[in-house]
């Protein structure tokens, strides 16, 4: 019994989950939920989801930004304010200069001044930040998908730790039936005087029997446990009707392909690596965006200001302005060029800063992917030969606790082989399912680490 123990404390604690909000609107569930109708309505309401999806959406605002650039901008002020009168006889020969102000003289004046500035060319600034965004936005996408595959691994491990509980329950109840027999039998023994029990036996029986109980209560947790982390991952209340398949925890005889092809996988599909190649484009552009302030940035420019006062004659004279009472117009191109000492270089460094550390990133990743695949395949392949080593086991150790429990009922065995027999029966069972799920759990990993789960949904 302490290896069942063992079995019912791992798998407490393989039930663990952590709390996640819980939305307010209750969808309600079909009866009967496999693992893939989980997944699906895990990925319907994951909060994370949405996060994603906003980030995608500040991602694509970024791009709409930096093409906005390439538009005409408008500059449009307007003043209302009061202004001195004046005529056209204080211009004379010579213009006077010695003209008092009075109040009586002041008048009031309305302008309008409109700056049209159109991009020609800036030498990359806006081509190159609209490349970082674009790359930024397949960036987020790839976060997405990298969040939904770790849903669906959530899933697999709650749903099938669901369907280990259960096994575990039933395991139990299978040996508290049997051993009630047992005792039935031993007292009916000891009431006709046989030799072959005695009192000591009944007491093993009921300690036994209390052993079994209490892994039963521990069964019940656990069950319990891995019920409430499904309803949190899929989004449901507390108390949220929740019926998954019957089915047993078993796994059928499909031939594991070899490393090479998972690792080949990995690398052409995982969503990380997609981020790094695309997050590393962006930076680039990010770097040629930071350089091209070194250059001005040529323009088409278009002014148009009017102003009007009304105590005021109008000028008609191209070497005379008056700022509270004219209509001028023009259309030239010019060059914008702003010089600092160090700002520019500065920037530019730090961009090139950080498309290195991504470079180190994009190195690990290369390095590291490819043995978390090795390690999830290495689970996979011994989680599937424990699975056929333990069955043996377990089938063994039945029959010899068949052939003790039928021995014992004919008074020709002592209680003690049945006790060995359990304890061996029980224990070979628990490793068996506690390897199905291992190997369950070894292969939702690695469609993890080869971005499987949604392709295979999407088929």
């Amino acid at each position: 019994m302490k290896l069942l123990k063992k079995t019912s404390m791992a798998l407490s604690l393989l039930l663990l989950v952590s709390s996640i909000g819980v939305a307010d609107e209750i969808p309600v569930p079909p009866a009967a939920l496999g693992v893939d109708d989980c997944i699906r309505m895990a990925l319907k309401r994951a909060p994370e989801l949405g996060e994603a999806d906003q980030d995608i959406a500040l991602a694509k605002s970024k791009l709409d930004e930096a093409g906005s650039y390439r538009f005409p901008q408008l500059t449009l002020t307007t003043l209302v304010g009061p202004a001195p009168s004046a005529s056209r006889q204080d211009i004379t020969s010579g213009v006077a200069t010695e003209i008092p102000f009075t109040l009586n003289s002041v008048t009031w004046f309305t302008s309008a001044d409109a700056t049209v500035i159109q991009p020609l060319y800036t030498f990359g600034k806006i081509s190159e930040n609209m490349k970082a965004a674009t790359h930024g936005i397949e960036v987020d996408r790839s976060r997405k998908q990298q969040r939904s595959n770790e849903i669906v691994q959530k899933v697999h491990e709650y749903y099938n730790g669901l369907l280990l509980a259960r096994e575990m329950k039933e395991l139990v109840l299978e040996v508290e039936e049997i051993l009630i027999r047992a005792r039935e039998k031993a007292k009916k023994l000891l009431d006709q005087g046989s030799d072959t029990v005695d009192e000591m036996d009944l007491y093993k029986l009921d300690a036994f029997s209390g052993v079994a109980s209490k892994y039963l209560e521990e069964a019940k947790k656990g069950e319990a446990l891995a019920l409430a982390a499904l309803r949190a991952r899929m989004g449901l209340g507390v108390d949220a009707p929740l019926e998954v398949g019957a089915e047993r925890l078993a796994i059928g005889d499909t031939e594991i392909p070899p490393l090479d092809t998972f690792i080949e996988h990995a690398r052409r599909r995982r969503p990380e690596l997609l981020q790094i190649a695309e997050g590393l484009k962006a930076r680039s552009a990010l770097v040629e965006a930071a350089r091209a302030n070194y250059y001005p940035d040529i323009f088409l420019g278009g002014v148009v200001s009017w102003a009007y006062a009304e105590g005021r004659d109008n000028l008609h004279n191209p070497y005379l302005s008056d700022p509270f009472n004219h209509l001028l117009g023009g259309v030239a191109v010019g060059a914008r060029w702003k010089l600092d000492f160090g700002i520019t270089g500065s920037k530019v460094a730090g961009e090139r800063a950080q498309y290195n550390r991504l470079l180190s990133t994009r190195d690990y990743a290369e390095a590291n992917i490819p043995l978390q695949v090795q390690k999830y395949y290495l689970d996979l392949v011994e989680a599937k030969n424990s699975v056929t080593a333990t069955r043996g086991a377990y089938l063994n150790a039945k029959k010899w606790a068949v052939t003790a429990i039928a021995n014992f009922d004919f008074g020709m065995g002592p209680a003690k082989e049945i006790f060995e027999a359990l304890q061996a029966y029980s224990s070979m069972r628990a490793d068996y399912f506690r390897s199905v799920y291992n190997y369950k759990i070894a292969s939702a990993n690695l469609d993890y680490a080869t971005n499987e789960p949604l392709r295979a949904l999407e088929k």
